[in-house]
Order: C-alpha cells, then sequence, then structure tokens
C-alpha cells in the first residue's frame, strides 16, 4: 500500500514539475523529444511495393504529448520536422532536406504534429483521459486520423506527380495504410500502457474534470 502510494506521488510530482517548467526548461525536452524521434525514424522496415517504410516514429510521437502535456509535445514534433526541412539527418533513413517533406512520408510528418497537439491537449486538460483504455482510444484515433490522413492525401500527390496519372484509392491504402495497421495497433497500445503507468490520476494543472 505504502509502495503504491509513494509511485502516486512520484507521478504527480513528476507531471507537476513538468507543467511548472521554465519555457527554456521545456524547449530542451521538447528537442529531447524530437532527437528520440529521429532516433527511432531508423528503425525502418522497407516495403518492396511502397515508398513509405515502416517505421518507429509513431511510437515517440504518441508519447511526445504524453511527456510534455499541451502545445510542447506538438512543438517538439514541429522541431523535428523543421530541423529537417533545414537539413538535419534525422528523418529515416537519416535523410534530411526540405524536399523530404515533399516526398511520399511529408505528410505523415505533418500529421506527428496534429496528433501531439490532439494528445497533449487531453492528457492536460481531462484526468479521465489518462485511463488505459481512453488513451488507447485517443491513440489510435490521432494515429488512424491525424496521422494517416495528410499522409495519403500527400502521398497520392506524390505519386500522381511521379507517375503522370491518378492513383486509385485501394492502391493508396495498400501503399500508404493497410501495411501498417497491425504495427501502428502494437505501437498504439504499448504506448497507452506505458501513458497508463506513469500518468497522474489527479489533477496537477487545474484539469476540467477536477473532482469529477
Amino acid at each position: 500500500m505504502q509502495i503504491a502510494a509513494t509511485i502516486d506521488r512520484t507521478r504527480y510530482e513528476v507531471f507537476r514539475w513538468r507543467y511548472e517548467l521554465s519555457i527554456p526548461r521545456k524547449l530542451a525536452l521538447a528537442i529531447g523529444i524530437a532527437g528520440l524521434t529521429g532516433l527511432l525514424a531508423q528503425a525502418r522496415i522497407p516495403l518492396p511495393w511502397s515508398p513509405v517504410p515502416v517505421t518507429g516514429q509513431t511510437f515517440a510521437v504518441l508519447l511526445a504529448a504524453i511527456l510534455l502535456g499541451r502545445w510542447w509535445g506538438g512543438i517538439s514534433l514541429a522541431i523535428y520536422a523543421g530541423l529537417g526541412a533545414a537539413g538535419l539527418p534525422w528523418f529515416s533513413g537519416w535523410s534530411g532536406g526540405v524536399g523530404y517533406l515533399a516526398g511520399p512520408t511529408g505528410g505523415y510528418i505533418i500529421g506527428f504534429i496534429l496528433a501531439a497537439l490532439f494528445l497533449g491537449h487531453f492528457t492536460d486538460t481531462y484526468i479521465r483521459s489518462r485511463s488505459f483504455l481512453s488513451t488507447l482510444a485517443l491513440m489510435l484515433f490521432a494515429n488512424f486520423v491525424l496521422i494517416y490522413v495528410p499522409g495519403l492525401l500527400l502521398l497520392g500527390l506524390w505519386l500522381k506527380s511521379v507517375g503522370g496519372g491518378s492513383v486509385t484509392f485501394t492502391t493508396l491504402l495498400s501503399m500508404g495504410a493497410i501495411p501498417f495497421i497491425p504495427g501502428d495497433i502494437t505501437k498504439a497500445v504499448m504506448a497507452a500502457a506505458l501513458a497508463r503507468g506513469i500518468t497522474p490520476k489527479r489533477a496537477y494543472n487545474g484539469e476540467v474534470d477536477k473532482g469529477k
């Protein structure tokens, strides 16, 4: 009982500390998460029928919002996208440059920012969002809507530009969505389980459902 209370108190103190950090320190954490995303981007499995590889980035994206909270999760992924576009070679395959964002995987990177902003908002605003099932549901929505939609849109535009013709929706899904679903669900379950273990289940910044 005492151990459980100690763990709960530690989680609360860590998240309250994270919330109350100065902007320079929050920026330093955001850069650290951006670096982690860059490292996990190198864990890649190329698919012979698709220009989009399987990578570990999504796991970092889902956790960025949990670890950094409202705004700063999204800022960390914006740093990842911005520095990568500026030439820092931490996109998948140790690539960099603005041309990468205009390529077949650029839309997914834009989606990373949207997903982190979305999840960070819920993490810092609602205590109830920190249960395993709530977190998993939010992560699956962020992954399959906020990341996949811009990813598929830009992939479709890229395929049309290099192929000179229209691409069927089935072909688009087979290249940019269907092969990644099992892995993304697995990563979401792992990230939600980790989030469940590290997030406090009481208010640390005046959540709207405090005391409900």
